[in-house]
Order: structure tokens, then sequence, then C-alpha cells
């Protein structure tokens, strides 16, 4: 884990309040897809608290990037970082994604898809090839295919409106995949909290091992505060920060309802 200093490589508007930042560590360090960094979003007191991103990438000149929607203070402001300024970024941080199954299915939500990038590209080393299901409320919502494209992974699209590729919810993609003959898939899925809890329920009536990067509001990240934990299915709770960001889906007491975890806030990689 290292608290330093990074630098802005690059920023990129995506449109709909989604920007992508590319920053150059002091020094480069190695993280799991599914690992995140805090970001200090400003030198003075507001805000005071770092805040949570998704690895979006790590490449391997030490580089990495970080995706996100402008929710509140603090992404407006990063949004608005110009090239060769400083940040001070705590990372990598928590648990990251376990590489398994030999047919892996990826499954994003809007700005869900951030940690989805990195973990394609670790997936395509090993030898594995994933296919990304990726849905949005509109077209505006359907983040970085063309990157899996460069990647050569298949994808499907699907938007609530119908704007493009299917109309529905991602779910409705995933059904056919789990559907299929022959070994179940590894499902990893990142996106709001009620599509989560859908895709868990899909994986869990097809014995599908399914694992879920899920997020929460965080003020320290290390697992010190206990401001981010989610109820375990088990009993007791679950740290996002320290033992997740990513869980077995089967480690989450999810609504019977459907709905998330009430502990639980998706912001669109934070405020």
């Amino acid at each position: 884990m290292n608290d330093e200093r990074a630098w802005v490589v690059s920023r990129e508007a995506l449109g709909g309040e989604y920007y992508r930042l590319r920053l150059r560590p002091a020094e480069p360090f190695s993280a799991a897809p599914g690992q995140f960094a805090m970001v200090r979003v400003g030198d003075g007191l507001e805000p005071l608290l770092r805040r949570p991103f998704s690895l979006h990438r790590v490449d391997r000149s030490g580089e990495f990037e970080l995706l996100f929607r402008v929710v509140g203070d603090g992404t407006r402001r990063l949004a608005r970082a110009r090239v060769g300024d400083r940040l001070d970024v705590l990372a990598p941080l928590g648990r990251g994604f376990d590489l398994v199954g030999e047919r892996p299915v990826l499954v994003g939500g809007g700005v869900g898809v951030a940690p989805l990038l990195f973990l394609a590209e670790a997936l395509l080393d090993r030898g594995l090839r994933p296919t990304l299901l990726l849905g949005g409320r509109t077209d505006r919502d359907l983040l970085c295919h063309d990157d899996f494209r460069c990647l050569a992974v298949p994808y499907r699209l699907v938007t609530e409106d119908g704007s493009t590729g299917e109309a529905g919810r991602v779910t409705r993609l995933l059904q056919p995949e789990l559907a299929r003959g022959g070994e179940a898939p590894a499902v990893y899925a990142c996106g709001p909290p009620a599509m989560l809890a859908a895709v868990s329920a899909l994986c869990q009536g097809r014995a599908a091992r399914c694992q879920v990067s899920m997020e929460a509001s965080m003020a320290c990240g290390v697992g010190a505060c206990l401001g981010c934990v989610v109820p375990r299915a088990r009993g007791g709770y679950l740290r996002v920060c320290k033992e997740g960001p990513v869980f077995d889906a089967d480690q989450v007491a999810w609504d019977p309802a459907g709905a998330a975890p009430k502990k639980m806030r998706r912001s669109g990689t934070n405020s």
C-alpha cells in the first residue's frame, strides 16, 4: 500500500458527466483487478476526506486510470483536474477479484464498468477470453465498450430506454449465458446495488459462482472507521474497504425484496 503523490497525465471527458483520469505515481505499484484507490481531491480542509475509486486500469508503465461520474463536490473538483496537477493517492486497497473459471462473464452497469477493464486485461493475460454484458439507463451510460473492442473482448449492450442494443436491463443478457450448456460461467459484476442483487439471485439459481464489486461511503479506506459495512449472510457485518470491495455474492445479506443491503450506497464512484 502506497501513500504518495501522483500526477495527472491526461483527463478525458466521456460525456454525460463521466470522466477518466490517467495518473503517474511517484512509485509504481502492483495491484489486482477489483482493488481501489483513496484520492484526496483538494489541498485544504474541504473536502476533508479522501474519495474511493476503483482502479480502472494499471499498466506496465506504472501509470493507472480512474473512471468516475460527477455526483458531488469531490468528483466535480476531480473532473477539473489539469495535466500536471498533483494528487495524494492511497493505493492499492481492498480485496480484488479471484480469477477463476474457464468461462468468465463480466456484468457491468453504468460506471460499474470501471474495474472490469482491468479485470478483462488480467483474464486475457491468463489465456481466458471473457464476455462483457454492459447495461445503462441510456446510451450515454454505456462506457468504454470501445476499449473492450480493442481487446477483442466480445460484448453485448442493453439500455433501459432501448436507445442502444437491446431494451431492458443487463440481467436480460445474463440469463441466456447462465442457461447455456456445459460448465457454468464465472460471473464478475459491478454496478448499481439493485443490479448486483438481481445478478446474485440469478447466479444462485444456476449454481454459478458470482463475485460482486461493491461500493459504500468510506472515511478511511483501511478498515478502521467501520463506516462502510454491509450485512453478512451469516450474521454480522463486512467492511467494504477491507473484506471487500469484492465479495462472493453469497457472502452478502441481500434484501429479500431484491434490493441491496441498506447500508450500501452506490454513487458512481463516490461524491
